[in-house]
């Protein structure tokens, strides 16, 4: 897998865990991903394609925004790495939710433990740390670091997760790559008020044709794509951002409000405000 698009890895947390059948959480789904590696007993992980064993011998990555659960009814201990993602590169590219972990691996993160001290969670219960005072909070946190220091944490991000990197494909790869062009224009340009005949354009097609190739590779019409896009990114925002409701709706391009309110409703069954409170509880 070979692409040329940004990927800037920021640390949130890390430590080494040991949990006695006390981690056990449902529906968990966060805008950071996670990388484990156990160093002795098993856990289960629920993914939205079945059950996982987690056990030593093995990286496990757990994407930003998939839904999953974790069950363990013994004493098993871990590191977990948190990373959020800045230009989103699980929205381009599917991971395997396991690799075989190397001897290095256990070194390189137990030195991001040693020049990152202090970034364990206080709890394990995602609701205590899955907000917003805690993600910018542990965000700031990397710009305190001495730049050597930053430069080495990032270096030892992008090996732990080159691993990861490395068997990673394409989503939709049988895409034709006109298409594919077009939802890299859309992801770049998410922000402003995009249409259609802009779209169609870029891809020397005339409006109608352009749409029907587009439903036929994506199974959606280009404004579904759009405004699910929009949504997923106001989802992002409402969590990390200090912007109102109304400024985010302004910053993804949406004149009206209303209809802003109504396109998230439908999307994430909640509205804006509902899911500003319900991410943000502590």
């Amino acid at each position: 897998m070979e692409t040329k698009d940004n990927l800037e890895l920021i640390l949130l947390n890390v430590a080494r865990k040991v949990h006695d059948a006390d981690w056990n959480w449902k529906g968990v789904n966060s805008p950071f991903a996670r990388i484990y590696m156990v160093e002795s007993g098993t856990a289960k992980v629920i993914m939205p394609d079945g059950e996982h064993i987690i056990e030593p011998g093995h990286l496990y990555l757990i994407p930003a925004f998939v839904t999953h659960s974790y069950e363990n009814n013994s004493t098993f201990t871990l590191y977990y790495i948190h990373i959020y993602d800045e230009y989103n590169i699980f929205d381009r590219l599917n991971f395997p939710f396991s690799v075989l972990a190397y001897d290095s691996d256990t070194t390189l993160i137990q030195r991001l433990l040693a020049i990152n001290p202090g970034r364990e969670l206080t709890r394990s219960d995602p609701e205590a740390y899955d907000n917003l005072p805690t993600l910018i909070q542990s965000i700031a946190r990397n710009e305190q670091l001495y730049f050597c220091t930053l430069v080495e944490t990032k270096g030892i991000l992008l090996q732990l997760f080159s691993r990861f990197l490395e068997k990673a494909e394409f989503k939709q790869s049988s895409i034709d790559n006109r298409i594919l062009k077009i939802v890299r224009h859309i992801r770049e340009n998410i922000n402003r008020n995009i249409g259609i005949n802009e779209l169609s354009t870029l891809c020397n097609l005339n409006k109608d044709h352009f749409i029907r190739l587009f439903k036929k590779e994506m199974d959606c019409t280009p404004l579904q794509y759009i405004n699910l896009k929009k949504i997923e990114r106001a989802q992002l925002m409402l969590i990390i951002s200090h912007k109102s409701i109304k400024d985010i709706s302004y910053a993804l391009g949406f004149d009206n409000i209303s209809y802003f309110y109504r396109l998230f409703r439908r999307i994430t069954g909640l509205s804006p405000r509902q899911y500003k409170l319900y991410r943000h509880r502590v």
